[in-house]
């Protein structure tokens, strides 16, 4: 079993706002996402269409503390709050 990690995502949107996440994902998860598009709709607002490709910069990882992880997402789960990017990167080829 892969060690799981508590990860920080934040996106400045400018004057639509921000997005931000709080989750828990594997090294191998995470890493598999940086450098892919990622597509989150309108989740800012009618016409906001927020997207853009995960860097590894929008990325912190805060706790890799196996014992707090396991009863973290024992007691709230493995997506804690906001918007996990890679449940929303895009199949489509860019063109």
């Amino acid at each position: 079993m892969s060690n799981k990690i508590l990860v920080r995502f934040f996106w400045d949107c400018g004057r639509q706002g921000d997005v931000d996440g709080l989750f828990v994902t594997t090294k191998a998860e995470l890493e598999r996402g940086y450098d892919k598009r990622v597509y989150f709709g309108e989740i800012l607002g009618k016409h906001s269409e927020i997207y853009g490709t995960l860097e590894r910069s929008d990325i912190e990882i805060v706790s890799e503390d196996q014992v707090f992880i396991e009863q973290l997402t024992r007691l709230l789960g493995e997506h804690l709050s906001g918007h996990n990017p890679l449940d929303h990167i895009s199949d489509e080829e860019e063109e």
